[in-house]
């Protein structure tokens, strides 16, 4: 009973579509149709993408780029700056949460360091609101993104034309508000830690080149197909533990919500009332929805009741701010937060919630009125 609580609280999204996905199943008994609910593409391309990432960021790649830095900052500020930045424009392409997962144990070591730990709270925050407003950018930077991206068939260039005023606004708001927390920023030299050298070998541009093929079937230029099974045996012939790395739990999540969404589309009195609960409010109704059910599984149940899925782009990316469950990678921020020695759940609870309202509020007004 002690497990399976433990999994119900660690996996609390997955067991809500599991269960709304099975409470269906009693108005729609299973068929092969359930097969047709199911974007295999949709899936396979978010595998390949964690399996790629992993590769790359288990060889430290990441943190040597952010290390070369570190040395040419000379106040907090500046510092601050660097942090968060890298985790806004390098989320766009490795996702929010493998952002969030790289670099904030690098921030809580690097703060460490400096002697200014009272500010990991702060630096924390704005690192997840950057992270999850960076990723909305580009298709592959957040799971709802792909998922959307894919079903609407939109070319690149649509998604970053609908995309990009709302991350230049995030982009000058985040900088705004660093300028002005850390206005009489103090001064400091970072002294560099001595590290092995640094030599990835060939793996790395092995990597690199399976993540420009995910790009590549990203825009359709590649099947989907074939990069699995390119990915797959590749992935087996250089390091096949980081088949570990990749989030199980999320595909088979994703796949509980195609099952519901699909289930719920034939049964015609629900479908209606969705139908027009949605329509017309996709970005209202998808902030709501992001901030009880987070904004991934907000983009899956939504987009079944509604064509407009550009204006549910906009919706589940802004709803990822809010609440602490809004986005999943939110979550990712606050464990590896809470682990830290002196840490202050409740400030960090209010701080994270009052900058995620500000943000919130700045990009619902741009997005109505833009």
């Amino acid at each position: 009973m002690t497990r399976l609580k433990k999994f119900i609280k660690k996996e609390t999204v997955f067991c809500v579509a599991a269960v709304l996905a099975f409470i269906t199943t009693i108005f729609v008994p299973p068929s092969a149709l359930y097969i047709e609910y199911i974007d295999f593409r949709v899936l396979a391309l978010l595998f390949c993408l964690m399996l790629a990432v992993a590769g790359i960021r288990g060889l430290g790649v990441f943190e040597r780029i952010m290390e070369c830095f570190l040395p040419h900052i000379k106040n907090l500020r500046q510092l601050v700056l660097i942090l968060v930045l890298v985790t806004f424009f390098s989320s766009m392409w490795i996702t929010n949460d493998v952002a969030l997962i790289t670099f904030i144990p690098f921030t809580i070591l690097v703060l460490e360091a400096v002697g200014y730990c009272s500010q990991l709270i702060t630096v924390i925050v704005l690192q997840t609101i950057a992270a999850n407003l960076g990723s909305m950018c580009t298709p592959v930077g957040n799971p709802q993104n792909l998922y959307l991206y894919s079903l609407a068939e939109m070319s690149p260039d649509r998604f970053i034309r609908l995309m990009l005023p709302l991350t230049v606004v995030s982009l000058i708001l985040l900088v705004l508000i660093i300028c002005i927390v850390f206005w009489n920023a103090p001064q400091f030299e970072y002294n560099k830690q001595s590290r092995e050298k640094f030599n990835p070998g060939v793996r790395i541009w092995i990597y690199i080149l399976l993540f420009v093929l995910c790009l590549l079937t990203v825009i359709r230029v590649l099947d989907y197909r074939v990069l699995l099974v390119i990915t797959v045996a590749v992935i087996f012939a250089t390091d096949y533990r980081l088949y570990l790395k990749a989030d199980y739990m999320l595909l088979i999540t994703f796949a509980a919500f195609f099952v519901f969404v699909g289930n719920v589309k034939n049964i015609e009195p629900v479908r209606l009332f969705l139908e027009k609960c949605v329509g017309g409010n996709e970005v209202l109704v998808s902030v709501l929805a992001s901030q009880v059910i987070s904004n991934v599984p907000a983009a899956v149940l939504l987009s079944g009741f509604t064509e407009n899925i550009p204006l549910l782009l906009v919706g589940t990316n802004i709803g990822g701010l809010g609440t602490l469950i809004a986005s999943m990678a939110s979550l990712i921020s606050y464990k590896l937060y809470a682990g830290t020695k002196a840490s202050e759940k409740g400030k960090y609870f209010f701080t994270f919630t009052v900058y995620n309202l500000i943000f919130l509020a700045v990009l619902l007004a741009v997005a109505y009125f833009w």
